[in-house]
């Protein structure tokens, strides 16, 4: 029976394997038929909010994504990639928010190899625990004992739905969420900060400043960390926060004093 099952197992990892993975050698003749200096066919074509269930194939979306990566990147430049095949030394760790509009690859064009990345809600970290928010401090960490990395940047940006919902509750009533509320509250006294000092203005605007104050409450947190401190005091690392608004087109970037 046991030796049924894995039979089974194997012979559907085979399958899926064949219909979705692209060998390296086939995507690299396909790729090669293709022009190495085209933009992504993609880009700015689809405008936010149109409706592409009927016609949106994710498959098909991975495979193109692949296909153009490996003509305008992976092919393009042999040498930068066969120097990543042995080891990374990153310049940056960056920290910024899950938004899919936000990606920092894209916004400050880092290539590969050049930022150690992470992303989650809010673009948030955490104060040194041990018994909490392992998963952020196992990235910073790594980032600075490992990789020595020199520079750690945390991008906040406009129209953050973190930001809005820890501006909005609990008092608009809404019933908690299982994760959210308690990661958000990280940067409660952004809140209260904004609160206290921007309580005259709208709910709207008090969100896009709590962003960036966010931001500081995360730059602060970093200091918790000892190998972080340790690198700042010994000026092996520079701290320095940024606020990307994808409404005006424009990129903040500051240091804390």
């Amino acid at each position: 029976m046991a030796e049924e099952q894995f039979s089974e197992l194997a012979n559907y990892e085979c399958s899926v394997k064949k219909n979705l993975v692209i060998t390296s050698e086939k995507a690299k003749r396909e790729s090669e038929s293709e022009s190495e200096s085209e933009e992504d066919e993609t880009f700015g074509k689809v405008c936010p909010g149109q409706d592409l269930n009927d016609c949106f194939d994710p498959v098909q979306k991975i495979v193109h994504g692949f296909k153009h990566f490996l003509s305008n990147k992976f092919h393009k430049y042999p040498c930068m990639f066969n120097e990543l095949k042995e080891t990374q030394h990153p310049k940056f760790l960056v920290f910024a928010c899950s938004d899919s509009r936000v990606s920092p690859s894209h916004i400050l064009n880092f290539q590969p190899g050049e930022a150690f990345m992470a992303r989650n809600i809010g673009n948030l970290i955490p104060s040194f625990n041990k018994l909490k928010g392992s998963g952020v401090g196992s990235i910073i960490e790594y980032a600075v004992e490992e990789l020595k990395v020199e520079n750690i940047l945390v991008i906040g940006h406009s129209h953050c739905g973190g930001v809005k919902r820890l501006m909005s509750h609990p008092e608009d009533g809404s019933a908690p969420f299982n994760f959210i509320d308690d990661w958000v509250s990280i940067a409660q006294a952004a809140k209260d900060k904004v609160i206290v000092e921007h309580k005259n203005l709208s709910f709207e605007e008090q969100c896009e400043i709590c962003a960036e104050e966010a931001v500081n409450v995360s730059l602060k947190n970093l200091h918790s960390y000892p190998f972080v401190q340790r690198g700042v005091e010994e000026k092996k690392i520079t701290l320095r926060g940024g606020y990307y608004d994808f409404v005006a087109g424009s990129f903040k970037l500051w240091e804390l004093e």
